[in-house]
């Protein structure tokens, strides 16, 4: 039997009034290097809860988030997240990379830098939520890998955004750290953020996923809700991953 939704659970003010939903994606083309790595991506991400985007090597995952986040300029086609533009919306968005991009200060200053009117509790707060609290003062360039993306994710959590990308956010980390990632996307999420995350990891994809958007050539060949995307996947390109091929 097919689980339900964990969305189905959320509060109605969570779960309705999302201002950055539903997000559609129509047309979306962009060339590099001569070669179109979006093809006329069409998508609609209608739902709250937590979308897993997945697909092979080089099928344009990144950069289909990153036109979502105002990072990139597509070629052609438009984004729209509810009735805001990307532009419009920027400011309700956070984004965590694969690897974090922190500042050249300690842990504390690269958390008020993010929310310069945070008072010294909420920092702290913010910092115990990802078990930080004790390396308030260190530099954050020298926190190991795990703690340095807790940290990323922790900045990207201050201002509470109402939409949360994160691409390959946990990939090479610690279990420790992956699993406290883990728990606080869950958390974000239940608290009516839209989560869109990039994983390569099947495990944490059927762990986190109310829905899978799989991306093969610069396409969107399937998006299924999570369960029947994992047991009867329709396309070709998605049974061939799932079965550990390779995709070329």
């Amino acid at each position: 039997m097919a689980r339900s939704p964990r969305y189905g659970n959320l509060p109605n003010d969570a779960n309705m009034l999302n201002p950055l939903l539903p997000i559609r994606f129509h047309d979306l083309r962009l060339k590099r290097r001569h070669r179109r790595v979006l093809d006329n991506l069409n998508l609609l991400i209608k739902d709250p809860g937590i979308t897993v985007i997945m697909g092979p090597n080089g099928a344009g995952k990144s950069l289909t988030l990153r036109c979502l986040h105002g990072l990139i300029k597509p070629d052609r086609g438009s984004i729209a997240l509810g009735a805001l533009s990307v532009a419009d919306s920027q400011r309700q968005q956070a984004m965590v990379f694969q690897h974090p991009v922190l500042l050249r200060r300690n842990v504390m200053q690269n958390l008020a830098f993010a929310k310069p009117e945070a008072d010294h509790r909420e920092l702290i707060d913010a910092l115990t939520a990802v078990n930080l609290d004790d390396r308030a003062e260190q530099p954050a360039r020298l926190l190991s890998g795990g703690e340095q993306q807790r940290l990323a994710l922790a900045r990207a959590l201050l201002n509470q955004p109402k939409l949360l990308l994160l691409d390959e956010a946990t990939a090479s980390l610690d279990p420790a750290s992956v699993l406290l990632i883990e728990s606080l996307i869950r958390k974000q999420s239940q608290a009516g953020t839209k989560v869109i995350l990039i994983s390569h990891d099947q495990g944490q994809a059927r762990r986190l996923a109310d829905d899978v958007v799989f991306i093969c050539r610069g396409q969107v060949v399937e998006h299924r809700p999570a369960d029947a995307f994992f047991s009867h996947p329709e396309s070709r390109e998605a049974q061939a991953y799932l079965a550990g091929d390779i995709i070329v």
